[in-house]
């Protein structure tokens, strides 16, 4: 097999359900070593290093830190629908992403051109990002703010399901 091949097959690779078990141990502990995910699925730490590394190849997976909003501080969470007038909604939502505060930007269809994901420590800070920092922001029409009251999902890791 050339190399050529190889990287064919990489980009095709289809995840089976040993590599579905990794990547389920990784989502619950990212520092999970290849030995203890070894002995978890009975297997060796050389099958689990090569699958990883595989799925790694292949942006079925990767392994990150992800930050808990709430651990953070973020004691205020909105998501913040966005009419844009009289510029590309591209260029607003890409002049949102530069905020701190804001944790996604989404161009969208429907009512609003982007939403937004906003965290915040307080609602004073959230007034004080709303009124100074997206007032800056030209094209900015209309916001339809939702305030979050319970998180019953957040995932910022992978598709959860293959």
């Amino acid at each position: 097999m050339n190399v050529q091949e190889s990287s064919t097959n990489f980009s095709e690779h289809i995840p089976d359900e040993l590599d579905l078990k990794i990547i389920g141990l990784l989502q619950r502990d990212g520092r999970m070593s290849t030995q203890d995910i070894a002995v978890t699925l009975d297997s060796t730490s050389s099958t689990i290093r090569k699958r990883i590394r595989k799925l790694e190849e292949t942006g079925t997976m990767r392994v990150v830190a992800v930050t808990d909003f709430t651990a953070a501080g973020y004691d205020v969470l909105l998501a913040i629908g966005i009419e844009v007038e009289s510029r590309d909604a591209e260029a607003v939502g890409v002049d949102l992403a530069a905020l701190p505060e804001v944790f996604a930007v989404n161009l969208t269809t429907g009512s609003f051109d982007l939403e937004i994901l906003v965290g915040a420590r307080s609602f004073s800070e959230l007034a004080i990002f709303l009124h100074e920092e997206v007032a800056q922001i030209q094209g900015i029409g209309r916001l339809s703010p939702g305030l979050t009251v319970e998180v019953y999902k957040y995932q910022s890791e992978m598709v959860p399901k293959l």
